[in-house]
Order: C-alpha cells, then sequence, then structure tokens
C-alpha cells in the first residue's frame, strides 16, 4: 500500500512539474513568439497595455521621460497610459509608444526591457506567475542631463537645427535636442481618431519632425571637417608649422573651376605662404584643399574611416559598405567616399578636404570626432542608457559599459590639434565661443546648402581645454540654412554662441 501511494505521489509531483513547465514555456519563454503571430496581433496590443511597462529616466534618476499610469477610462480595453511628462524636449529621444503605430525611439529599442519580458526578467516573472502578481517593466535609466537638455532646447530657440552634447570620457550623450522636434503624448494616447489626427498632423509637416537633425539627417560639414584632414596631416607626419602656399584661388585640376577661401578673402593677408595652424585658425579653404591633394586619397578615406565614416561606393549608394559606430538608436553615421572615387579626380579630393563634394555628417557624429581628439584620441561610441533596474526590488538587472569605438589619431597629435583648435576660438573665427576663464577649443563651418538657399551653420567645440586639464562636455552645432542671418551666415556667428550656451550651462558658469 504504502508503495502505491509514494508511486501515485511521485505521478503527482511528476504532473504538477509538467504542467509548471508548461505554463512557464507558454507565459515567458515561447510568449514572444506566440504573441507575435499575425493573428494574435490586436490581442497583443491589449496584453501589451494590460502591462505596467517600465519608465524611462533621465540620469538624475528623478526626472521621468516616460511612464504608464492605470487608464481613468473603464471600458477601454487598454489598462495603462503611456504618458511623456516633458512632452516634445525628449521626444525624438524616448520615441513614441502608440496603440496604432508601433514604437519609435528608446521606447523600440529598449522595448524588452521596458515591457518586462527580456531573458533577464524570467526569474522574476516566474515568481511572479506563482505569487500571482501582475508583472512590470524594468526602469531604463538614460545618460540624458535634464537640464541640459532644456539650454540645448532654449539656446536654438526658434532656429531650426540641433545640439549634441556628449562627455569626452565615455561617450555618455548628455543632451541632444533638435528643432523641430515632435510631443509623443498624442501619438500615444486618446482615441483612436484622436491619434490618427495627431499622426496626420506631424507626418504632413514639411519640417519631418519625426526625423531628427541630430543623428538622422546627413548635411555636408563644411570648414568642421578640416578637423578630419588636419588629422591626416598630423598622423602623417606634417604638423602645425608646415608651410603650405597660400595662392588667392586654387585652380581644381582637370577642370576650369577653382576654391577660394570663405568671402573669396585672402588668407593671413595674402602672404605668400601659410602654416596649417595659420590656415585652420582664420579656416582657410586653398591650403586645406592642398593639404588634401599632398595626402592622396588613400590617406584621407584611412583617416575619415578611423573616426567611423562608412564607406561609400564611387557610385554612392547610400548604403555603407563597412561596419560603422554603434549606437542604441537608429542612426545615420557620416559617409566618405571610397579611395576609388577619387582615382583620376584630384578636383574632387580637394573639395573633400574642405567638407564638400560628397562627405556628409551630423551633430552627433562631429561631437563624437570632438571627443576623440579631447580625449587624446579615443574615440567612444556614443551611449545613451546606462542600466536597467527591476521595478519591484531596485536592483540593476542590465548593464551597459562605455565602448571605445577607435584610436583615430595619437595621443600626440590629439594635443597638437587641441591647441589648434583653442587658437581658433582665442584668435579666429570661433571668438564668440569665448567663455570666461575657460579654455575653449572648437572648429567653425559654413556649408553650402544648395543653389539659392542659405548656407547652414556649424560649430565643434570642447571644453575645458587647457594644458593639463581633462575636457568635460563636447558640443556640436548645426543651424539650418543660416538661421536668423540668411546668407550672411556663418558657424562663428550662429552656431558658436549656442555652444557656448551649453557649456557654459554644463561648467557652471
Amino acid at each position: 500500500m504504502d508503495r502505491q501511494i509514494r508511486r501515485l505521489g511521485i505521478a503527482f509531483v511528476a504532473l504538477f512539474a509538467v504542467l509548471f513547465a508548461q505554463v512557464a514555456y507558454v507565459q515567458v519563454l515561447a510568449a514572444d513568439g506566440i504573441a507575435n503571430q499575425p493573428a494574435n496581433a490586436a490581442r497583443q496590443i491589449r496584453a501589451e497595455y494590460a502591462v505596467e511597462r517600465g519608465q524611462i529616466l533621465a540620469a538624475d534618476r528623478r526626472t521621468v521621460l516616460a511612464k504608464s499610469i492605470p487608464n481613468e477610462d473603464t471600458n477601454s480595453p487598454y489598462l495603462f497610459v503611456r504618458q511623456y511628462p516633458k512632452g516634445e524636449l525628449f521626444g525624438q529621444l524616448t520615441g513614441y509608444y502608440s496603440q496604432i503605430y508601433g514604437r519609435t525611439g528608446l521606447e523600440q529599442a529598449m522595448n524588452p526591457y521596458l515591457a518586462g519580458t527580456a531573458p533577464e526578467f524570467t526569474t522574476q516573472n516566474l515568481t511572479d506567475i506563482i505569487l500571482g502578481r501582475a508583472r512590470k517593466g524594468g526602469t531604463v535609466l538614460t545618460t540624458l542631463d535634464a537640464n541640459l537638455q532644456r539650454v540645448a532646447r532654449d539656446a536654438l530657440g526658434t532656429l531650426q537645427g540641433a545640439v549634441v552634447a556628449i562627455d569626452p570620457s565615455n561617450g555618455d550623450i548628455l543632451a541632444m535636442y533638435s528643432n523641430p522636434g515632435f510631443d509623443p503624448q498624442p501619438l500615444s494616447a486618446g482615441t483612436p481618431a484622436e491619434i490618427q489626427a495627431a499622426w496626420q498632423k506631424v507626418t504632413s509637416d514639411p519640417d519631418t519632425p519625426l526625423v531628427a537633425h541630430a543623428f538622422q539627417d546627413l548635411y555636408l560639414p563644411g570648414s568642421t571637417f578640416k578637423t578630419v584632414t588636419a588629422s591626416a596631416a598630423l598622423e602623417n607626419g606634417w604638423g602645425p608649422q608646415k608651410v603650405w602656399p597660400n595662392p588667392h584661388h586654387l585652380e581644381l585640376p582637370g577642370t576650369d573651376a577653382h576654391i577660394e577661401n570663405f568671402g573669396d578673402e585672402y588668407c593671413n593677408g595674402g602672404a605668400k605662404t601659410v602654416t596649417m595652424g595659420e590656415a585652420f585658425t582664420d579656416s582657410c579653404n586653398v591650403p586645406f584643399a592642398e593639404i588634401g591633394m599632398a595626402l592622396k586619397a588613400d590617406r584621407m578615406a584611412t583617416q575619415a574611416q578611423a573616426y567611423g565614416f562608412c564607406r561609400t561606393e564611387p557610385q554612392f549608394s547610400t548604403a555603407c559598405q563597412d561596419e560603422t559606430i554603434p549606437f542604441i538608436l537608429p542612426w545615420e553615421v557620416g559617409h566618405f567616399p571610397d579611395a576609388s572615387y577619387f582615382e583620376n579626380n584630384e578636383a574632387a579630393l580637394a573639395r573633400s578636404a574642405i567638407g564638400l563634394d560628397n562627405d556628409l555628417t551630423n551633430p552627433l557624429h562631429l561631437a563624437l570626432i570632438a571627443s576623440a581628439i579631447a580625449k587624446q584620441g579615443t574615440m567612444y561610441a556614443p551611449r545613451l542608457v546606462t542600466e536597467v533596474r527591476d521595478a519591484t526590488t531596485g536592483q540593476a538587472i542590465k548593464t551597459f559599459a562605455a565602448d571605445e569605438f577607435s584610436h583615430p589619431l595619437t595621443a600626440d597629435s590629439a594635443a597638437q590639434l587641441r591647441a589648434m583648435m583653442v587658437n581658433v576660438v582665442e584668435n579666429g573665427t570661433g571668438y564668440y565661443a569665448q567663455i570666461p576663464n575657460v579654455v575653449v577649443a572648437g572648429k567653425t563651418g559654413t556649408a553650402t546648402n544648395g543653389e539659392g538657399t542659405p548656407p547652414n551653420a556649424w560649430f565643434t567645440s570642447f571644453a575645458p581645454a587647457g594644458p593639463g586639464q581633462t575636457a568635460r562636455i563636447a558640443v556640436a552645432v548645426i543651424v539650418l540654412d543660416g538661421g536668423d542671418l540668411g546668407n550672411e551666415a556663418t558657424g562663428g556667428h550662429v552656431a558658436a554662441p549656442i555652444a557656448k550656451q551649453v557649456m557654459e550651462a554644463y561648467l557652471g558658469r
């Protein structure tokens, strides 16, 4: 009798184990696969909104960028409503979480953690099943400085463009703001008719606010690209004191065209020769076009690729031909032609050396380049998320380490280029970025923007940049279509003062 009872007990235990394993498999391990079946689309959406989705927080761990609250409409099939307390200020980074239009931004990139379905939640989810508790998503901690983001927005004001601020020591994004932006709230909550109306409004806007100028668009970099050309020269043994011919115009080989300095001005007062350092300070095009042609295509392309520019084929497909800088959000890394594009085309190489022709970049990539110069030649990939925490216990369940991407120039070359950039601010085109009692390094740029259209104004910078000082912030700014100066715009007049405001705020000046 005892033996039979024992066998029956073992059988019941085995059955319970099988049942528990099946429940665990269906609700945890196979949940995503089952939910993604086309027939389950509507059910999946309702199931997602039955979970208290995790918060997205700024770096201070107090400022809430996104959260879920109980739905006050008891007749709604959706138990929770997504809220974005800061509206458009962080909209292009958080993205939206919409019943109709899906997810973008961090809402998409971090969805398994925000929804609590990532493998790291397996143990917690099993515990919740056993105890009958509702599932909660994890809390995502970002690198963003909420105050600095506001400063960036206010500094841009009504001007269309973007500001990116990075910590050079680890690649952390401190602020990244584009104007125009969008408020994700109307796309994420309301009746279906209200959400559709909001979508129609934002997608029909000719200024495309769903696309962030900071990291999802590409533009000619103009003279800010001279930081890359100067890097190539320094890495090949041509220092700031190397002398170059200084004609008023540079006739381009194989063409009837020529390159001239900004405003058709003489460089260095019209002297017959000029050093690279002097040409950099006054942002002279002619000497830097000469430097690019002297370096040849392979050296220029190698330097650009070391900074993470993707190699585009001669026919200029939009697809990159190699691996580029990783980022948690979809973004457009800068483009630079493959060396083969310049074969028998020195004129194109001369234009590329001064940030024209087919060079393309955006403020995020430009800020990373400035950060590499500030960090003695070490370039970090951009980091937007540092960790995910369990909403119930507060324990970190996933961390995201800083990621060294490349070493595009030596520490010695970086020190020389830093000094050249400091001279731009102290004695050259970047003087509007000067901050009392702070050494600032910078480079201006003014890029053509199509026939009859005012130029885009650029500035890239970092501070503090004095001898022996550790840079705490790198800032890149673009102002589209000349801002409020139109055709008279320059990077030094329009973009540099914006970068100055952001650096001053961060450094406590």
